[in-house]
Parts: structure tokens; sequence; C-alpha cells
């Protein structure tokens, strides 16, 4: 996929930040995930109208978790960029919809993964949102193979065990996990 500027997602350039979030470089996305360097994302929970949360299938061509199943949608903050503008760019932008009120920021969360594809681990500042979207959502093709609204019981019996349970991208459950525990 390529952005609307013709450059390839691995080209982006990203801030890098440390321990406290303070930044203290930048990189293309690309190097950023082959040498694991602690970036930021923005990890957005939406809810309909009945408050249920949307649930996605990530395309095979994602860069990270490609295939996995995802309760939130979001991605790396830009250079320069806000986590509140990332995030609203990214709901917007993955549930292709116009016009969402601004995420409301929950937490924010160090996660620290293994190494992907058998690179170094990653390591990223998620900032945690949660957004109202009465709106029909249409997601991006590139970003999202399949989508539905899961009631709280629903998502619960897919994070679970068992032949009901899904394979879940690590941050966005670790993310979940600290939601649910409040």
């Amino acid at each position: 996929m390529t952005s609307p500027s013709g450059t390839s997602p691995s080209d982006e350039i990203l801030d890098i930040v440390d321990e406290n979030d303070e930044v203290v470089g930048q990189a293309p996305r690309g190097e950023v995930y082959a040498r694991g360097l602690r970036h930021r994302c923005a990890f957005i929970r939406v809810r309909d109208a009945r408050g249920r949360t949307f649930v996605h299938r990530r395309t095979a061509t994602k860069l990270v978790f490609p295939s996995l199943y995802d309760m939130f949608v979001g991605g790396v903050v830009g250079a320069g960029e806000s986590y509140d503008a990332a995030a609203l760019r990214e709901a917007e932008e993955e549930l292709g919809v116009s016009g969402l009120p601004q995420p409301v920021p929950l937490f924010k969360f160090l996660y620290e993964g293994e190494g992907l594809h058998g690179g170094p681990a990653p390591t990223w500042w998620s900032h945690v949102y949660e957004v109202r979207c009465e709106l029909p959502v249409d997601p991006q093709v590139e970003e999202v193979a399949w989508h539905a609204f899961l009631t709280d019981e629903e998502l619960t019996r897919r994070l679970g065990e068992g032949p009901d349970a899904w394979e879940w991208v690590p941050d966005g459950r670790a993310a979940y996990e600290l939601l649910v525990r409040g």
C-alpha cells in the first residue's frame, strides 16, 4: 500500500522516543521496525451506539502482526504529530468515516513485545483512546480484511481458549487487558 503522497508506509518518518516518551530522533518506519527502535502508537477502542466494540482482522500485507485480530484501530504516530491528532486520523482512516468526535484518552503504557520475524524486540509507547462511532463504517481494504461490532460477551469468548478463540495482536491484547482491569 502507498500513502496519498505516493510513498510506502515503510518510508514514513517516525519520532524515536526514550523510556520517558521524549523525542530523541527520527527514522523511517521500516528502519524503526528493523532495529526495534522505540516509537509512538495510538490505539482507539471504537464502540457503536449499542456499546459493541469494533473488531477486525488485519490484512496479510500489514508490516506488523499480519492477519491477526484486533479490538482497536490505530497505528503509529507520525513525526511531529500529537497522540490526539494521530488517534483521530487513524480512527477515521481505518473506519473509512469522517466527522468522528475526538477520541477520549484513557491511559498510556509502554509495550515491550517479542521480536518480529527474528528481529529485535519491538517497543512503543501506546496511548489508548475510546470513541463512539454512530456512522456507517467502510474500513480501508488495505488495512482491514474482516470486521464486525461484537458485544462484550462475544469479545470475551473470542479472547478465551478453545475452538472459539482467535489469534489476537499481542499489543492490542495487552492494551485490552489493562483497559478491562481499570
